[in-house]
């Protein structure tokens, strides 16, 4: 069944979907910060970050807790970030629009497992500069386990797994090229897996626009750190990639669209 059949439905799914969004989101903003911070992504109860105290039920719905506890650990008094509920609605929209995108689909639950692990890298990469490996391989086995239900003939399933390794590839090349050049290393291993895999996801073209919008957002990005501090210092770029990426795989058809509207 469709969401689009009954419009009680798509509003229902909507707001299910954004519900269940910000609970995800919650889970991925606690996954990465125990990835940064060495602790079990998978095992232990949810502590406050400043006194360990353990949370309750009370203190983990997404964004009210925030909001009832005025942005405070209940038991230390500690400001919380407000990180937590912006990435949590943050990622309500993100769940939303992939339902939109792709219904009550096989492809909408490969993508949105997609989509998780590029909200975590982002998270880990503009904390501590590090993109796990984890988020690669469960994009990865997302993407082979989908494909038997989504198989659309041999050429389509090289033209997505070529473009993996074009990317992937092409840019590990480049990157060993300016490391070589400038004497200093230039992109991480982690932004170059990370483009080979979403190779998979969004094919050639997909993928060559979405560098062209990371590169430009990245460009923008470090010339403004560049004025605010250090000149040259290392910035994230998996969060850039990520964005794109995930612009890409949602509103892909969209953005071509309007850049050859405006290249005619």
């Amino acid at each position: 069944m469709s969401i689009y059949e009954y419009t009680p439905i798509l509003i229902y799914s909507i707001v299910i979907a954004f519900v269940f969004g910000t609970c995800m989101g919650s889970f991925l903003n606690c996954a990465a910060w125990r990835y940064v911070n060495g602790e079990s992504v998978l095992k232990g109860r949810s502590h406050c970050t400043s006194c360990g105290h353990e949370l309750g039920l009370r203190d983990l719905i997404p964004v009210i807790s925030w909001l009832a506890s005025k942005g405070r650990c209940r038991y230390c008094g500690e400001r919380i970030s407000a990180r937590y509920p912006i990435t949590e609605v943050l990622f309500g929209i993100i769940t939303v629009f992939c339902l939109l995108s792709f219904d009550f689909t096989v492809l909408c639950l490969r993508n949105y497992i997609f989509l998780a692990a590029l909200f975590v890298l982002t998270l880990t990469d503009i904390d501590a500069m590090v993109i796990p490996d984890g988020c690669h391989i469960a994009s990865l086995a997302a993407w082979v386990a989908a494909e038997p239900f989504l198989f659309e003939g041999w050429k389509n399933l090289m033209y997505y797994a070529g473009a993996g390794l074009l990317f992937g590839g092409g840019l590990l090349a480049v990157s060993l090229a300016l490391d070589r050049a400038m004497g200093r290393d230039t992109l991480g291993g982690g932004d170059i897996k990370l483009v080979a895999v979403a190779g998979l996801y969004l094919g050639v073209i997909g993928t060559l626009f979405m560098l062209m919008i990371a590169c430009l957002c990245g460009l923008i990005y470090n010339y403004l750190i560049n004025k605010t501090s250090e000149k040259g210092s290392a910035f994230p770029f998996g969060p850039w990639i990520a964005s794109a990426s995930a612009m890409m795989l949602l509103f892909g058809q969209p953005l071509v669209d309007l850049y050859m509207a405006l290249l005619n």
